[in-house]
């Protein structure tokens, strides 16, 4: 089990510094504003802590929205405490064990609870650069997030649709969040302002 109650904290932080004029801003990701990505966080957070609980939402599982024209005027307020939500629902054995249902997908518990980890880091990643802010996240789920996207890498070397685009090399002795951010076909470089997006 992991905890990932820093991981969250941390990405509240991020989401409260973020200004309304930074909505707009392009981000790490082609397709998806600073805006949209935030609305994905909250989804995300919502259906992975309704997968932890191996509950089915109304309407069944489906793959969390980005549409920042949906965030409505308490994002800042809201989204925390989803994020908090998430993380106590993933601080119980019972969450990582069988088999539950998130992105309308069917899978096993633990690989669920290593997405939503890697989820939450690599998005709080986007969110800080997106909007000029700093973020360090505890080694040991870097690093539990790096081997899982390595291991999904391996199988799928040109990336996984929906999850990662095809991977973006960086040095061997580069730090492992950027590892993990070029693994999920990020520029560890990319920063506020950049031309260099993503293709996930």
């Amino acid at each position: 089990m992991i905890d990932l109650q820093p991981a969250t904290d941390a990405v509240s932080t991020l989401v409260r510094g973020v200004t309304d004029a930074q909505l707009p801003a392009r981000t790490p990701c082609t397709e998806a504003s600073l805006g949209d990505l935030i609305d994905h966080l909250d989804g995300l957070a919502m259906a992975f802590a309704l997968a932890a609980r191996k509950q089915v939402p109304p309407g069944g599982s489906v793959a969390p929205s980005a549409d920042g024209a949906r965030l409505g005027s308490d994002w800042r307020s809201r989204i925390p405490p989803r994020l908090s939500e998430l993380a106590q629902a993933w601080d119980d054995d019972s969450a990582w064990t069988g088999m539950t249902q998130v992105g309308g997908l069917e899978l096993p518990g633990e690989a669920v609870g290593l997405i939503a980890l890697d989820e939450i880091l690599v998005h709080g990643w986007d969110i800080a650069v997106a909007s000029g802010q700093s973020v360090r996240f505890e080694s040991e789920l870097v690093e539990a997030a790096y081997e899982f996207v390595r291991d999904s890498v391996a199988q799928n070397p040109q990336g996984t649709p929906g999850m990662f685009g095809p991977p973006v090399p960086t040095r061997p002795d580069a730090p492992l969040l950027d590892q993990l951010i070029g693994l999920t076909g990020r520029r560890p470089d990319w920063r506020a302002g950049s031309r260099l997006s993503a293709t996930a």
